[in-house]
């Protein structure tokens, strides 16, 4: 409760040096508030945006029809942010607050059972030419849908490759760079060093660190608005745009189920630690309302079996496979939507016992003032080799200030 009352009494202390100094009211979608310093040495952009869900899903039938019905509703995302500059423009930071359950969930004595409020809180430094450094923790530069913002996606939500192999946020530091040649060529490089253990760790590190290099290749120059990190091709590319990129992700010693996520691997003499190796390939192509995006993931593990000193199965497994989603969508000129996706989840089932998975998904969206006001339907059927089938609906609004 006290940290829900910092947070409030952030956002009117904020809104008070609006009103006290000179600013600017940003238009919609552009966030709630612009401060700028009486001596131009420090600026804040302060947003907020929400997301509101319907869910319903049904069980297939022995005799193919539709069984066990269930319906939810739930705000997804209630979401503060902060950014701007520090000193100098070369020198930027992003803060950004989680207030639902749904974002703060997961109080534990790695996090001094305290809820995870904080999504990102980093400082990013310009320091020479086309580096920069990124401190402190935010997403970590793996596969593409999870870098993508929870409130630019194309579809209501992320696809199951990312539920299962993302390495989603961490503590730690990034180094950045990028080299723009003449014939519109891009190559930006990116390595990120973390604790490997997730977001809002304070327990100190256990095991090993995490090492995430990732490469980036624009052949046809860079998207209009950053869009390669985007869903949905809003700005129509007037030219054929294209990323190609890898990542292969390194956390040594890992002491979770899948890399820095999951669920702790506990054996009688504190942590059962591996090695633990994730891949990424992913894609993104747009032109002229068109889009494609592509991802592969891969993971292994040096023993994936957690172990007791003594060489007994703790039960814990390290979740080992690959997984494949691929996803198309076209935007008309009424910024209206039609999408779908394809996606294939295949653990190893000697070690793990899940069964391969494949959904199915088609989506319907209405694009108000692009991502920051829209609404987003979709229908999924998820296929599982064990026969345990389900029927998918989902209705969700985006508000984004």
């Amino acid at each position: 409760m006290k940290i829900k009352h910092w947070a409030l009494g952030l956002f009117i202390t904020a809104s008070y040096f609006t009103f006290a100094q000179e600013s600017n009211a940003p238009t919609f979608g552009k966030g709630i508030f612009d401060i700028v310093g009486k001596d131009s040495t420090w600026s804040m952009n302060i947003s907020a945006r929400m997301q509101f869900l319907s869910t319903n899903t049904w069980d297939k039938g022995a005799d193919g029809g539709l069984i066990n019905p269930e319906s939810n509703f739930l705000v997804r995302r209630a979401r503060l942010k902060f950014g701007g500059f520090a000193y100098t423009p070369k020198l930027t930071y992003k803060l950004e607050l989680g207030l639902y359950n749904r974002d703060i969930s997961g109080a534990s004595p790695f996090t001094s059972l305290a809820p995870n409020y904080i999504l990102d809180a980093v400082v990013m430094w310009n320091f020479y030419e086309n580096f920069e450094l990124w401190v402190g923790q935010t997403k970590l530069p793996g596969n593409i849908e999870r870098v993508i913002s929870s409130g630019n996606l194309q579809l209501v939500d992320r696809s199951m490759l990312n539920s299962e192999f993302t390495i989603d946020r961490d503590q730690g530091i990034q180094l950045r760079h990028h080299i723009e040649f003449p014939n519109e060529l891009v190559i930006r490089e990116k390595l990120a060093i973390s604790k490997g253990e997730g977001r809002n760790i304070t327990s100190g590190n256990l095991g090993g660190y995490q090492y995430s290099p990732r490469l980036e290749i624009l052949p046809f120059g860079e998207f209009a608005s950053e869009g390669d990190y985007s869903g949905g091709d809003l700005k129509r590319e007037a030219a054929p745009k294209l990323m190609l990129a890898v990542t292969y992700d390194m956390n040594q010693n890992a002491v979770k189920t899948r890399s820095n996520q999951g669920s702790y691997m506990v054996n009688d003499i504190g942590f059962y630690e591996t090695n633990i190796n994730t891949l990424f390939l992913d894609a993104m192509f747009k032109f002229q309302g068109f889009s494609l995006m592509g991802e592969y993931a891969n993971r292994d593990a040096k023993d994936p079996i957690a172990k007791n000193s003594d060489g007994t199965p703790t039960g814990d497994i390290v979740q080992v496979g690959n997984g494949i989603n691929l996803q198309a969508g076209y935007l008309f000129p009424s910024n209206w939507e039609v999408a779908g996706r394809f996606t294939n989840i295949k653990l190893d089932e000697a070690l793990t016992g899940a069964n391969p998975e494949t959904q199915y998904t088609i989506g319907l969206s209405k694009y108000i003032v692009g991502h920051k006001l829209k609404v987003q339907t979709d229908l999924s059927y998820l296929s599982v080799d064990n026969g345990t089938d389900e029927l998918m609906y989902r209705l969700q609004l985006d508000v984004h200030f």
